[in-house]
C-alpha cells in the first residue's frame, strides 16, 4: 500500500552489513552475545556484559554451563576460561579479584607440567563434542593454556601460575614442526601478549613459516579447494589469513601480503548469510551447540572487519521500517 514502504535511505540502511547483523543477533543470540554487540557496535555498556558473563561463573573461580557452546553441563573447563578471559579483555576488565580467584583455579586444574587440558578431568556424562574428548588423565594442550596465557600477560597480570605456564608455551611454539590450524591460533594468541617482544617475533617469524610450508591458511578463496583441510577437522573446515591475524597489530600480519589479506577480508565479508549471521564452518554435532555458535562467529566477524577498517565504528539507527 502507498505510505508502507520504508525511505530510500531507511532500506539501504537496513540491507548494510551492521544493521543485517544486528537483527540476526536479536533474533538468535545468548544474553551474553547481545550484550557484546550491544557494547561493541550500539554504545551499551560494559556492566551489562559483565553481568551476563558473571552467569556462567562458578564457585570455583572457573567458568562453565556452556559458555563455549562445544562443552555443555555446569562444569568448569579451561576451555570456558580462554573464552570468558577473551570477553574480559575486550572490555577492559581482565584485572582484579575475579583474575586472582580465575588464576588459583588454573593452579588446581593445571597439569604437573603446569599446563591446561582443553577439558578438565572430571566425572564424565554432560555433553561434549566429539573433538573434545574427556580423559581420566588429560594432557597439557597449546590450545588452550596458549590464550590464557597470552591474555593474561597482556593485561599485565603475574601470578605463581603464569611462571610455568609461560615456559610450557615457549617450549611448545619453538619446538612446533608440525601443527594444525587452531594450534597455530593458540600460538598466535600467546605470542601477541608474550612479554619478551623480541622472542615473540622471532617465534612468530618461524611459525608464519610453517603456515605457508604446510598450507594452513587458505591463501587464495577462490582456490579453495586445492587446501585440504587438517586431519581431523571436518570439510571445508579451513582457515584464511584474517582467522590467524584477527587485528592489523598481530603477529600473524606479517605471514600475508597485503593482496592475500585483501582477499581474505573481501572472502569474510562475502560470507555473511541472507539471516546477518555468519557461518560456522567446524563439524556440527548438536543442535544447541550449532544455534550458540554462530552469533559467536558473526561477532567474530564484525570485530575483525572493523579492526581493518571494513565497517563503521557502530550501528547508525534510521527510522523504523514499516511492516509489510
Amino acid at each position: 500500500m502507498p505510505g508502507d514502504e520504508a525511505p530510500p535511505a531507511a532500506a539501504a540502511a537496513a540491507t548494510a552489513p551492521l544493521p543485517r547483523a544486528e537483527r540476526f543477533i536479536w533474533l538468535t543470540a545468548r544474553v551474553l552475545e547481545q550484550r557484546r554487540f550491544a557494547f561493541h557496535f550500539l554504545g551499551g555498556d560494559a556492566d551489562a556484559v559483565d553481568t551476563a558473563l558473571g552467569s556462567y561463573l562458578n564457585d570455583d573461580g572457573g567458568y562453565g554451563h556452556a559458555l563455549d557452546p562445544d562443552l555443555r553441563g555446569p562444569l568448569s573447563h579451561p576451555l570456558h576460561t580462554a573464552h570468558a578471559l577473551r570477553v574480559l579483555d575486550s572490555l577492559g576488565r581482565c584485572a582484579g579479584q575475579r583474575i586472582e580467584r580465575l588464576c588459583r583455579h588454573l593452579t588446581r586444574v593445571s597439569t604437573p607440567e603446569g599446563a591446561l587440558p582443553v577439558v578438565s578431568a572430571t566425572p564424565h556424562g554432560y555433553p561434549a563434542a566429539p573433538y573434545h574428548p574427556v580423559y581420566d588423565d588429560p594432557p597439557g594442550e597449546l590450545l588452550t593454556t596458549g590464550p590464557v596465557v597470552g591474555l593474561l600477560h597482556r593485561n599485565r597480570i603475574w601470578h605463581a601460575w603464569l611462571f610455568r605456564a609461560t615456559d610450557f608455551c615457549w617450549e611448545r611454539v619453538e619446538s612446533l614442526h608440525h601443527s594444525h590450524p587452531y594450534e597455530v591460533q593458540s600460538a598466535v594468541a600467546f605470542l601477541d601478549g608474550a612479554p619478551d617482544r623480541a622472542r615473540a617475533v622471532a617465534a612468530a617469524d618461524r611459525l608464519g613459516r610453517l603456515v605457508r610450508e604446510r598450507r594452513l591458511a587458505v591463501l587464495d578463496p577462490v582456490r579453495r579447494a586445492e587446501y585440504p583441510a587438517a586431519p581431523g577437522y571436518a570439510p571445508g573446515e579451513q582457515l584464511f589469513p584474517h582467522d590467524f591475524a584477527k587485528r592489523p597489530e598481530s603477529l600473524a600480519r606479517g605471514w600475508f601480503t597485503d593482496e592475500e589479506l585483501r582477499r581474505s577480508l573481501d572472502f569474510l565479508a562475502a560470507e555473511q548469510q541472507p539471516d546477518g549471521g555468519w557461518p560456522v564452518r567446524r563439524r556440527a554435532w548438536a543442535p544447541g551447540s550449532s544455534l550458540e555458535r554462530r552469533p559467536i562467529a558473526t561477532l567474530e566477524a564484525l570485530l575483525t572487519l572493523r579492526a581493518y577498517g571494513r565497517l563503521p565504528a557502530g550501528v547508525s539507527r534510521p527510522g523504523p521500517v514499516a511492516p509489510r
